[in-house]
């Protein structure tokens, strides 16, 4: 591929902001960044691979400032994350080839499902506890390890379906279930890249350059979510689930 000009770079990390905002209060922003990288001009595998350094630079931010305030819940974190990592290696192993038209009407309508779930208030969720107490912990954790396999082939939704586990498996409420996302998603992030980096699958110019753009993205979500709660936090959620289902059935 040709080198990316300046103002390309530039264009890339100005959707990294966006993407990584959208990743951090919903998920879904790489559907916004993986159609960029590929127009122009990076090879899916390789796109697919960059993608991963804007992910795990807007997770880092993400994840500190949630620490910062406390809202975070170990050792469940770190139980999760860890069964994800396996998961998300033997997911890189097999990101070779894919129905890009079937994966992305399948991605729509797991879209769809969550945002109903959503949209179902969770009269058990622990959104005004002190210290959130997490149910089901064993369901959810055997249901990570396919997150992982699912973030680790491609990284594309995978925020919508660990707020579907943690808010309705284990009754989180929503601030609590994205800081748990984030940090789940930065550990089997960075298995998967370097699964991507054994295989010469990443453009690391692109890659620092969107990183700019998520790590700004991912401070400002992060204190979005902080200071919104939940309400404003759903609206989000279902306003990205129903504009990205909609492009991924109707706009291949």
């Amino acid at each position: 591929m040709n080198e990316l000009s300046f103002i390309q770079l530039a264009i890339l990390s100005a959707a990294g902001v966006v993407a990584g905002f959208i990743n951090v209060v919903a998920g879904g922003g790489s559907l916004i960044t993986l159609p960029l990288m590929i127009f122009l001009g990076l090879p899916p595998v390789v796109a697919n691979g960059t993608n991963r350094i804007g992910i795990i630079a807007q997770n880092i931010v993400a994840v500190t400032n949630f620490s910062r305030k406390g809202i975070f819940i170990y050792p469940f974190s770190l139980y999760a994350g860890g069964i994800a990592i396996i998961g998300s290696i033997l997911g890189s192993l097999l990101a070779i080839d894919m129905d890009d038209q079937l994966f992305n009407r399948i991605l729509s309508i797991v879209m769809v499902v969550t945002g109903i779930t959503i949209l179902l208030k969770n009269k058990k969720a622990a959104s005004h506890s002190i210290i959130p107490v997490v149910k089901n912990k064993i369901v959810s954790l055997v249901l990570f390890f396919f997150i992982g396999i699912y973030g680790g082939f491609i990284h594309v939704g995978i925020g919508f379906l660990m707020i579907m586990i943690l808010s309705r498996i284990n009754q989180l409420s929503l601030k609590y279930a994205n800081s748990i996302k984030v940090f789940v998603a930065l550990l089997f992030s960075i298995s998967s890249i370097i699964v991507f980096i054994l295989n010469d699958a990443i453009n690391w110019k692109v890659g620092f350059a969107l990183a700019i753009g998520t790590s700004l993205g991912g401070y400002l979500g992060s204190h979005f979510t902080m200071k919104k709660g939940d309400k404003w936090i759903r609206l989000i959620l279902i306003l990205a689930i129903i504009v990205m289902a909609i492009k991924l059935w109707f706009f291949q």
